[in-house]
C-alpha cells in the first residue's frame, strides 16, 4: 500500500476544515454565573413583529474537532506573518483584507501563503523544509508536490 503524500491543496483543504469547525464550537461561558429564574415562554402576541432567531448550525463530530485541534499544531511551524496569511484565507477573508492586516502586497501576500503551504506539506511529508521562500517553492515544483495556489 502506497503511502499518503500530503499536497498543498490537502492542507488547505484541512486548514479550511478547522476554521469551519472553529466557527461552529459554541460560544465559551462564564463558569459561576447563572439565573434560578425560570424562562419564560412567549406568548404569540410577543413574538408578533420581531425577526426570528437565525439557526445555528450543528455543532462538530468530536472526531472533526480532534482532526481540527492536529491541524492547529500545523500553524506552529509558520512564521507570523505566514500563519495569519494562512489561517485568515482559510477562514474565508478575501486577499484584499489579508493584505490590509499583515501590510504585504497582493502578489507578496500570496507568495507567502502558498511557500506555507508547501512548507507544511513538506513537513507532513518528512521532508527538509528549506529555509528561504523561494527555495521551498522551488522544491514543491521539482518534486511535484502539488498545486498551492
Amino acid at each position: 500500500m502506497a503511502e499518503m503524500r500530503w499536497t498543498p491543496a490537502m492542507v488547505e483543504e484541512r486548514l479550511v476544515e478547522a476554521a469551519d469547525i472553529m466557527k461552529r464550537l459554541p460560544a465559551p461561558r462564564v463558569q459561576g454565573f447563572y439565573s434560578l429564574w425560570s424562562a419564560i415562554a412567549p406568548s404569540f402576541d410577543d413574538l408578533v413583529g420581531q425577526t426570528p432567531r437565525p439557526m445555528s448550525r450543528a455543532w462538530p463530530a468530536p472526531d472533526a474537532i480532534d482532526r481540527m485541534e492536529v491541524t492547529l499544531e500545523w500553524l506552529k511551524w509558520l512564521e507570523p506573518v505566514d500563519r495569519k496569511i494562512v489561517w485568515m484565507r482559510a477562514s474565508g477573508d478575501r486577499w484584499k483584507n489579508v493584505c490590509w492586516k499583515v501590510g504585504l502586497s497582493r502578489p507578496a501576500a500570496w507568495q507567502h501563503g502558498a511557500a506555507a503551504l508547501c512548507a507544511i506539506a513538506m513537513t507532513l511529508n518528512g521532508e527538509r523544509v528549506p529555509k528561504h521562500r523561494s527555495r521551498i517553492r522551488e522544491a514543491a515544483l521539482r518534486r511535484r508536490v502539488g498545486d498551492y495556489r
